[in-house]
């Protein structure tokens, strides 16, 4: 673990086929990171841009294109398991995850299936299966971790979506043969994007709905306390240049928590030294501010719906586009 008093974890949003062979070796063995996490937008840009995917690809024709890139990332999330092993082996993380087909959303017993699938054809016990938290995917969620595989829950905005996922998992482990870890993935530059230009022009501070939106949920979840469930803040990459690189690691820096972030945002936090823990924020603090959102004439619920279903679109589009090129 990073910090290890605080059991806080850091995480590579990143996964390429030459980054496994070279940098992700040394982020691990400097103990900088200590898991990996990718989405199909991830696998889209090293596919179909790193040339060290070409000479699979060129064997793979006689397969249909989800099957090549079944091929491709399962090849890729396998030599990132084994890479992380030793660190699983010590209780020390050690996972990678790899999100079921993104247009299966809605389908609970399609999730469940690709689920069961992909996680035995890795053959990895330190492998993470994401499921986006919609309706179906508490279901699928719930059924996971009742067979003994490891999630991890997507693309939440909201505290109820959080606590859906968490009670799934408490269902499902109730009914497992063995325990097993499970996070909720917490998104949250995306919310300061969507409405910090309007905050702006009625003097709210913005760089904030982010950071006290995951807080709130982070206190949901560690009230519930079930068990090997912790919080993951993702999502934590800078697009705003007023902000510092490392700026959503140091704010939301929490006791049994995980960030998974962008390689750059990571050395810059790193390179900080920081390690003041900033959660948990207060109820009130929160409520405060969210109150002035609201002056401002903005409805979160309204934010946090579009967000998620911008974010279910993108991951549909990138991996349509994945079985396009392929």
């Amino acid at each position: 673990m990073y910090i290890e008093d605080l059991k806080f974890s850091l995480w590579a949003d990143f996964i390429e086929r030459d980054f496994l062979d070279k940098e992700f070796r040394e982020l691990i063995e400097s103990k900088t990171i200590n898991g990996a996490t990718s989405n199909p937008a991830i696998f889209k840009n090293a596919i179909l841009n790193s040339p060290a995917y070409k000479e699979q690809v060129a064997t793979l024709s006689e397969l249909s294109p989800k099957q090549k890139y079944e091929a491709v990332a399962i090849f890729d999330i396998k030599k990132a398991a084994d890479i992380l092993k030793p660190l699983y082996d010590e209780g020390d993380d050690g996972y990678v995850s790899i999100e079921v087909d993104p247009f299966l959303c809605d389908d609970a017993e399609g999730t469940i299936a690709e689920g069961k699938r992909l996680y035995a054809e890795i053959a990895r016990p330190n492998v993470m299966i994401k499921v986006p938290a919609t309706k179906a995917g508490f279901i699928a969620m719930e059924e996971l971790v009742a067979c003994g595989i490891p999630v991890n829950a997507t693309l939440i905005f909201t505290k109820e979506q959080a606590i859906s996922c968490a009670r799934a998992f408490e269902a499902g482990a109730k009914k497992a043969d063995k325990a097993v870890d499970t996070v909720v993935s917490v998104f949250v530059s995306r919310v300061d994007r969507a409405i910090d230009d309007t905050l702006a022009k009625h003097g709210v501070d913005t760089g904030l709905s982010g950071i006290y939106n995951s807080a709130d949920i982070y206190n949901a979840v560690e009230d519930l306390k079930v068990e090997r469930c912790r919080t993951l803040f993702a999502s934590t990459g800078v697009k705003d240049d007023s902000l510092a690189p490392h700026y959503y690691i140091e704010n939301l820096l929490a006791y049994n928590s995980v960030n998974t972030a962008p390689i750059e945002t990571i050395e810059a936090y790193v390179q900080m030294g920081l390690k003041d823990k900033a959660l948990p924020i207060s109820n009130e603090v929160i409520k405060e501010h969210f109150d002035k959102v609201k002056g401002a004439g903005i409805e979160m619920d309204e934010v946090y719906a579009k967000q998620i279903e911008d974010g279910l679109q993108a991951f549909k589009d990138a991996f349509q586009d994945i079985l396009e090129n392929l």
